[in-house]
């Protein structure tokens, strides 16, 4: 859900060369100059300053703060301050902090059997926050527990399991499964080495072992559901104090060594994330330099965005960045009459796609969309299968009519699912609702916070079903900035799961699925792109994804915050991993 270069080609960066632009001075900046969108090109207060406190905010609580049971992308970004996967993304402005870089790997996989076999090295000498070394038996058992332990761990996403040679159902996960070997397609011949054996070659595989699901946990001191409460570092930060709903705090790992680490810096004495603050009070807040980072990184709110945009001081502050992301509504392809594809199609025309962008905070949040790929990522092809027209500002709803008369439904009701503590989705499905109104559609909303929207509502199959909702409210950023990386787990029927859900439209469709396959095992790059594109056009075929915009964030930079950049591998907010405090 978050992040073109070809994998097999990324050559080990040398440790000078993994650090922030802003070390040598090139494409830094001091905020009180840089202006506009100077994060989206550059690194903003480059600095190696240490000490004081980094103040990060949410509207909300993650899910989890668990490497292995998250997938937001806010989270996938934060969590790089205490875990480490074998690979990673170098912090740069936009595309080009889509630079894949070995982390805990000291260099990238090793392909042999014509990628279906990935073989890793860790780096020497990196260990936990306790001092006990890290070991490549640490990083197979987090694949384990993330991807094979769905009753327990459930939120994250579940390629390894897909992918994995021995993914039958014979292997039920480390809680259950005690046996010594564990998940045999993952091998750990040394201490330092690491194997995984596919069941079909992943040409992309260097991009998948960036996820945090490849973060080590030891598994003497793992929790299960409430490892979340204390993970056990790799990073440059440790968790001190953790009081659920309220704060996180961080300090340093003494454990951690930039030795063994290019990466990373320890720049502030602590970081402090403060959570369910009021979206309007952390905007504030951030103008204030009270907090530094809006965790969620989804932008200002719609008032703060008017005063910030006739404010050219203000205004100088902000980054508009594109981030691989699309605002889209799922149509439920299991609820009647959504399971009908000419109804689907009657939606995708009758939605005012120009009223639901002025919902979502006008053209400065995004672009009228009309793919399932976003534009920034490489595969996109431009077509509109339901193109709409207007009289005035008025939708023509010829189409809509004729496509829901063929389809048969007549008036109906039905239920469209929002995030509560995102106030412009909900703006945006009240929207909605009035423009299915006008073809027979009568849709009530049910509205749910963040933090249980994919775990105990929208992604979870049963309780759709249950409730009779046909439409739900999306916004999806790419896992890895490729177009597999995007498509792959809102469009293949083998990612719907029954919890932690995000292919919403449950789709399920032969053709997509065997395309997904073939296309990622590709080695030819060009061919992937061209066949991602394929995959776009028949997924709107289908019409079970309606899209709405390509999403914008508008962000306020603090100007007391250092090394600040926007990154297209975390959905266009700032990079996390070394963000230091201005004295």
């Amino acid at each position: 859900m978050r992040r073109s270069l070809p994998v097999a080609t990324v050559a080990a960066i040398t440790s000078a060369g993994l650090l922030l632009a802003g070390c040598s001075g090139k494409g830094s900046s001091d905020d009180s100059s840089a202006g506009a969108n100077a994060a989206t090109k550059g690194v903003v207060n480059a600095s190696d300053e240490k000490g004081g406190t980094v103040t990060y905010a949410m509207s909300d609580a993650p899910e989890s703060f668990d490497p292995g049971n998250t997938y937001y992308a806010f989270v996938y970004n934060f969590s790089r301050l205490y875990a480490r996967p074998l690979t990673t993304f170098k912090p740069g402005p936009g595309t080009k902090g889509e630079q894949l870089v070995p982390d805990l790997a000291e260099s990238m996989g090793k392909p042999s059997d014509g990628g279906k076999t990935w073989t890793y090295k860790l780096r020497s000498g990196v260990k936990f926050e306790d001092g006990t070394p890290v070991t490549s038996q640490d990083v197979k058992y987090a694949v384990e527990r993330s991807n094979f332990a769905r009753d327990t761990l459930s939120l994250g996403p579940n390629y390894f399991q897909q992918f994995l040679q021995d993914n039958d159902g014979g292997y039920k996960g480390p809680y259950k499964d005690k046996s010594k070997d564990g998940l045999k397609s993952i091998e750990t011949p040394d201490p330092q080495t690491i194997v995984f054996h596919l069941n079909k070659p992943f040409a992309e595989f260097d991009y998948l072992v960036s996820a945090p699901q490849t973060a080590p946990v030891p598994q003497a001191k793992d929790k299960g559901a409430d490892y979340t409460k204390q993970v056990v570092s790799t990073g440059s930060y440790k968790f001190e104090s953790y009081q659920e709903g309220k704060k996180l705090t961080l300090v340093r790992n003494p454990q951690w060594s930039a030795k063994t680490d290019p990466l990373r810096k320890q720049l502030p004495d602590k970081i402090v994330l403060n959570l369910k603050v009021a979206q309007s009070t952390i905007d504030k807040d951030l103008q204030s330099g009270n907090t530094m980072v809006d965790m969620a990184g989804r932008g200002v709110d719609g008032q703060t965005q008017a005063q910030l945009l006739t404010d050219p001081t203000q205004k100088g502050h902000t980054d508009n960045a594109l981030g691989q992301r699309l605002v889209y509504t799922a149509l439920n392809t299991k609820v009647a009459p959504f399971d009908n594809v000419e109804c689907r199609k009657a939606v995708e025309y009758a939605i005012d796609k120009k009223a639901v962008q002025t919902a979502l905070g006008g053209p400065i949040r995004g672009d009228i969309a009309s793919t399932v790929l976003p534009t920034d990522i490489a595969g996109y092809q431009k077509f509109d299968l339901y193109p709409q027209k207007y009289t005035g500002d008025n939708l023509d709803l010829t189409e809509a009519k004729a496509h829901w008369k063929k389809c048969g439904a007549g008036n109906v009701n039905t239920t469209i699912l929002a995030r509560n503590d995102r106030q412009d989705e909900v703006d945006a499905a009240t929207s909605i609702i009035g423009s299915l109104k006008k073809i027979g559609v009568n849709a009530k909303i049910q509205s749910y916070p963040t933090s249980k929207y994919f775990s105990d509502y929208a992604g979870v199959p049963a309780f759709n079903k249950s409730n009779n909702v046909g439409l739900i409210m999306m916004q999806w950023g790419a896992d890895f900035p490729t177009g597999y990386g995007y498509l792959q787990q809102i469009l293949n029927g083998k990612a719907i799961s029954q919890s932690g859900n995000t292919n919403l439209s449950q789709l399920d469709d032969p053709d997509i699925n065997n395309l997904l396959n073939s296309a990622i095992a590709n080695t030819d790059q060009a061919a992937r792109e061209k066949a991602y594109g394929d995959i776009d056009r028949k997924a709107m075929e289908q019409a079970a994804i309606v899209p709405l915009t390509y999403f914008k964030v508008l962000m306020y930079r603090s100007p007391k915050a250092t090394n600040m950049v926007s990154t297209s591998a975390f959905s266009g907010e700032y990079d996390y991993l070394n963000i230091g405090v201005k004295k």
